[in-house]
């Protein structure tokens, strides 16, 4: 596996005018990491984005077709450097022809598929069904997708003019209440790889090497308090990163206190760095000693899992469809796994993927359990949706004997 680190040649390389669309750090510059994960097959395209530094990768498959060919799934914001990389692709393994839109749900995603469609005006988009819109629910080519050349991909994608090489499986959507979540897994067989956007992720112990680049996010959650000088060194980079994923996955995690506002202000007095880098010295976090532990946790060994966010809002709206959906991925005889988020590629089987989602079955969940401390918010904000009407309630499986 073969890694082609971006750097910062030039700002108008790495940069991004559309950021006003959706608002997250880095903003107006987005430096591309290419990773060549099968040799001359399979490549990702990382960047990464976040909010008040909590950054956390996000990613596009890009896998090579027979006879020649590139198909992507979940594009990235095209810049100058993320086209030029994908260009050296294309002069060796021939031209993008599919692009794969594969969530219904994440703007993050979204944002980017027309502005790169339009980059690549020979390729086909192909959208996951039932897409939405807020607050206005807008026709694709009013979101930018171009018209003439975007279908949905249908239930029965064997009618799919690349179905011959790659899989889709559609995961019915899930009704939310605003809108349905769902996404589309993709099976490249001859590399034997599964791509998927949101539902699975393996969280790395140490910082992705796309957040290396620019380690300045990661020195500055590192810090235990505003005094504290940044300084890049190897263990401050994974201290920062593992306490960057207990804020994007738990928001609120239960070994983080916040200093009132008149603390901050009082101790931002102290900072060494007053920058505006630096927040002028502004640092409200108060890490607890064991936090360690709930990153441990929340770690899992690296293996696959499903989001806090999706176990408690999402997927148990619909542990049925869920099911269903990663049971047909199952089928598929995949050695690796490539999400849009986080670490990349995982070494994992259809078995492996499956238990990432026991969560969802009465008889299986407490093997996987989540922290009911770390979890506090995220119930909460579960109940507040339901009780205000805005998301249906959750739904449980019965229970069923192991004859069953």
């Amino acid at each position: 596996m073969t890694a082609f680190p971006a750097v910062f040649h030039a700002r108008r390389d790495t940069a991004w005018p559309f950021w006003p669309l959706v608002p997250l750090y880095p903003y107006g510059q987005r430096p591309t990491l290419r990773t060549e994960v099968v040799t001359d097959t399979v490549w990702t395209f990382d960047q990464f984005q976040g909010i008040f530094y909590v950054v956390v990768p996000i990613r596009m498959t890009v896998v090579r077709l027979e006879p020649r060919g590139l198909l992507v799934y979940s594009p990235v914001a095209p810049t100058a450097e993320c086209v030029r990389l994908l260009r050296e692709l294309e002069d060796r393994h021939g031209p993008v022809r599919y692009i794969i839109l594969s969530t219904v749900t994440g703007i993050e995603h979204k944002v980017f598929v027309g502005p790169f469609a339009r980059r690549f005006p020979q390729a086909q988009v192909y959208a996951t069904p039932n897409q939405w819109s807020f607050p206005l629910n807008l026709p694709l080519p009013w979101l930018g997708l171009p018209g003439d050349r975007t279908q949905l991909i249908p239930e029965d994608s064997s009618c799919l003019p690349f179905a011959d090489q790659v899989d889709c499986a559609l995961l019915a959507p899930i009704s939310l209440g605003l809108g349905p979540f769902g996404e589309t897994a993709c099976f490249h067989r001859a590399s034997r790889t599964l791509m998927v956007t949101d539902a699975v992720v393996s969280i790395p112990a140490d910082p992705p090497a796309i957040l290396q680049i620019n380690p300045f996010p990661l020195l500055f959650h590192a810090k235990d308090s505003p005094a504290d000088a940044i300084l890049d060194t190897p263990d401050n980079r994974r201290k920062g990163w593992q306490r960057i994923a207990l804020f994007a996955f738990y928001f609120r995690p239960s070994t983080l206190e916040v200093a009132t506002t008149g603390e901050m202000f009082r101790e931002a007095k102290q900072a060494p760095d007053r920058s505006r880098q630096n927040y002028f010295g502004l640092y409200p976090f108060r890490w607890q000693p064991n936090w360690s532990a709930s990153f441990q946790a929340l770690h899992n060994q690296g293996k696959l899992s499903v989001a806090p966010i999706l176990k408690t809002l999402i997927f148990n709206r619909g542990p049925r469809e869920v099911l269903t959906w990663a049971k047909q991925v199952a089928t598929w005889q995949f050695e690796r796994v490539i999400p849009a988020h986080l670490d990349a590629p995982i070494a994992a089987n259809p078995a492996q993927f499956l238990a990432a989602f026991d969560f969802l079955q009465p008889s299986l969940a407490q093997a996987h359990p989540l922290s009911e401390a770390d979890t506090q918010l995220l119930r909460d904000i579960d109940v507040g949706l339901t009780q205000r009407g805005i998301s249906r309630p959750s739904q449980a499986l019965p229970h069923r004997s192991p004859a069953e």
